[in-house]
Parts: structure tokens; C-alpha cells; sequence
């Protein structure tokens, strides 16, 4: 066998470990900073103060409004009350929307990053920044959006609800597989994408009985890391693509919107490559999408985009928006190839491939 690739791994301090997250406060001293803004989405705000007392002097307030998809205005009024205070880092608590915002910030200012993930999202670990504005989401990749720290505390994901365990799971799940196809991709990626969907598919149905399970709770961050760091290491195609475009233009919820669309695609792309699919099957069964589409409604997915108040003429423009420009693909995209995908997803049938 002839190996030639190249690989860079990611510059985020990963720590992982049950009440790692107690030990927030030392890592904003590392990063030799001394006025944290605590960051959240409404939804988790008394979190956010619990981390900001913890924080003690360290911190120097909260933030609450982070947003899906990270609107452009909650950014810019997130950085005005940085400046209002004089925060010299940001700690990010909470899933995708939260650490999206911190992204944001970075972006702008490059202001330091802690990252407290309380979902299976797998942003905290890459250079990928997405946002939205005008009613578009688009996309970039910069260093300057990657966390210096992540801090992976299982514990603080024991009361995650099963509804959005199994998306954020299926979520990460799709960064994991559409890396196995990406233009490059390599073996250190292909390993790490491989061991993150089998631990996600050993411990979501665990999760699904016993919520609460201390093992399946590590095993799935720890699978949600693996991906996510698939994700910020090699490029991502038609699923993340579509999965932007429905996000963007359409305000459909983030993860469910993964979920939803993650058999469609990677089956889509399965017929292309059915060689580096191969994993797949073994880990799910049966075909990709057919094996990712009874794994997730045995799990209790949401399955039809329908159910998001989509109509056949969204799924038009849909189509539009997602082959308007190029990008790589492992099979070749064409508007009327992807609008009956899309019709599929949107009626929640099995896929055929």
C-alpha cells in the first residue's frame, strides 16, 4: 500500500473528564487573561451565572442571547458589551449556538475562547465559522475562530434531553461521514470519523432508555469530539451544504435539520464511492443511508422536513441555492438530481440507496 497525505491536527487544548469543567477557572489564567465574558443562549442563562460566580474575579459578566445560526446582529451586540466591560477572553457554555457566537467574536477581534460544550455539536473543535445575515448563511474557515480550550465535562450533559441527545448525535454523526469522502481526507481522520460514529451508535439507544447513564453520556462526548474534530480537519460537501442552505434560508433548526437530511446524502453520495462507504454499513447495517435511516427513527429522530413547516415550493428554491456554486462532491450534482433528495427528506421516505 502506498500512502501519501497531509495532515494538521488542531491547535485546541482538549481536556476531557468528569467535573473538568470546575477547573474553569485556571484555564483563563493559562491563557493569561483575567476578565471572562460567560457566554449562553437564554435557555441556559442561570448556567452561565453558576459558571460566572465559579469564575469568582475572573469574570467580568454574561452574555445571553447567543442565537442558532448566529445571526450577525446578536455578534455585534455581543461585542459591544465585551468592550462595555473590558473582557479580554469569552467562555463559551452551551451547544453550536453558543460556541458559534464566541466563533463570531474571535473572528472580529480575535479574542480568546473556552469552550464548555453541553451538546454533541462538534464546532468547538474547528476553524468553521457559520453566520447569517439577511436572510443567508454562509460560511468561512480562519484560525482565528478555533478555541484555544475545550473542556469536554460529561457530567454536564447528563441532563441533556433525549430529543436533542439523539440530534446533536446525528449531527455529529454527519461530520464524521462525510469526512470519510472528503477530497482531504486521510488516515488520521478516517480512524478518528470511524470510532466517533461507532461510539455514537453504541451509546445513543443506551441514552434513549436510561437518559441519566453516566458511560453512554463519556462515550458520546467523547464520540462527539472525534467528529467534530473530523469536521475542522478535512472538507465537508453536499450534506453540510444543504443542511446550511435549509438552516440559512429556510430557519430550520440546526441539528434536526441534520438528522433529517444525513441518510439522504450520504446515501446520495454512497453510489459514487461505495468503497470509502464501506464503514458505514458496518457500523449502521444494510446500505449508508438505509442503515443511517433506520438508526435514527429507531432512536426517536424527527425524519420529515414537512414536519418544519417546509413547503414543495421551499424545496424549489432550496435547490437553487445549493447548486448555485460549485463545490466538491464525490457525484456530480445537478439541480433536478437534488431537488428529488430534498423531495425525499421532505416526505421523510426511506432512502432507495
Amino acid at each position: 500500500m502506498t500512502l501519501a497525505f497531509t495532515y494538521q491536527g488542531t491547535a485546541a487544548r482538549i481536556i476531557f473528564g468528569n467535573g473538568a469543567s470546575a477547573d474553569v477557572g485556571k484555564w483563563v489564567e493559562v491563557l493569561e487573561c483575567r476578565r471572562a465574558l460567560v457566554l449562553s443562549t437564554p435557555h441556559q442563562a442561570a448556567d452561565a451565572e453558576i459558571t460566572a460566580k465559579r469564575l469568582g474575579p475572573l469574570a467580568v459578566g454574561t452574555f445571553t442571547e447567543a442565537t442558532m445560526h448566529t445571526p450577525v446582529e446578536v455578534t455585534e451586540r455581543a461585542l459591544a458589551r465585551a468592550a462595555e466591560l473590558g473582557a479580554d477572553c469569552v467562555v463559551s457554555l452551551g451547544g453550536g449556538s453558543t460556541t458559534g457566537l464566541g466563533k463570531a467574536m474571535a473572528y472580529r477581534t480575535d479574542i480568546p475562547q473556552i469552550v464548555i460544550p453541553t451538546t454533541y455539536a462538534g464546532s468547538e473543535v474547528t476553524p468553521i465559522l457559520g453566520q447569517t445575515e439577511g436572510g443567508a448563511k454562509t460560511t468561512l474557515r480562519s484560525p482565528r475562530v478555533t478555541p484555544e480550550v475545550v473542556i469536554y465535562d460529561p457530567e454536564l450533559t447528563v441532563g441533556l434531553p433525549v430529543a436533542m441527545s439523539v440530534t446533536s448525535g446525528l449531527n455529529a454523526i454527519a461530520h464524521a461521514a462525510e469526512g470519510l469522502y472528503a477530497p482531504d481526507r486521510n488516515p488520521i481522520t478516517a480512524m478518528m470519523a470511524v470510532d466517533g460514529m461507532r461510539a455514537l451508535k453504541e451509546a445513543l439507544p443506551v441514552l434513549l432508555e436510561r437518559p441519566r447513564d453516566a458511560g453512554a453520556r463519556e462515550k458520546a462526548l467523547y464520540g462527539a469530539w472525534l467528529c467534530g474534530t473530523v469536521l475542522g480537519q478535512v472538507a465537508m460537501s453536499l450534506h453540510h451544504k444543504i443542511c446550511h442552505t435549509l438552516g440559512g434560508s429556510f430557519d430550520t433548526p440546526h441539528a434536526e435539520t441534520h438528522s433529517i437530511m444525513l441518510p439522504h446524502t450520504i446515501g446520495f453520495n454512497a453510489e459514487a464511492v461505495p468503497g470509502l462507504m464501506t464503514p458505514i454499513s458496518e457500523i449502521f447495517g444494510g446500505s449508508p443511508g438505509q442503515g443511517l435511516y433506520d438508526f435514527a427513527k429507531s432512536i426517536g429522530s424527527p425524519m420529515a422536513l414537512k414536519d418544519f413547516g417546509l413547503t414543495e415550493a421551499d424545496l424549489d428554491r432550496a435547490a437553487d441555492i445549493a447548486t448555485k456554486n460549485p463545490y466538491s462532491n464525490p457525484r456530480q450534482i445537478d439541480r433536478t438530481s437534488i431537488r428529488a433528495l430534498l423531495q425525499e427528506a421532505w416526505s421523510g421516505t426511506r432512502p432507495s440507496y
